[in-house]
């Protein structure tokens, strides 16, 4: 569905309930396609996070290996006093 930016200002809460329902809204200007109206996907619920990290667990993803202590990693730069080279 093509309708003008000028024409949806006057009937946006009618698009919108169109776009929502799955229709496709697409606004132009000059005749031109500017802008497409789509629902905002819904948030996951807790059942699908967990689902979705079981899966993934599943997979056999790796952990990160473990770097270098942040801590220490400059330490060449110093004595053992803790006084600059």
């Amino acid at each position: 569905m093509l309708v003008s930016v000028t024409d949806a200002k006057a009937q946006l809460t009618e698009l919108v309930r169109r776009a929502e329902e799955g229709d496709d809204v697409v606004l132009t200007r000059h005749g031109q396609a500017a802008v497409r109206l789509v629902p905002v996907k819904a948030r996951p619920s807790a059942q699908e996070k967990r689902a979705l990290l079981e899966a993934i667990r599943a997979s056999g993803a790796r952990k990160a290996k473990r770097g270098p202590n942040a801590a220490r990693s400059q330490d060449f730069l110093y004595d053992k006093y803790g006084l600059p080279k």
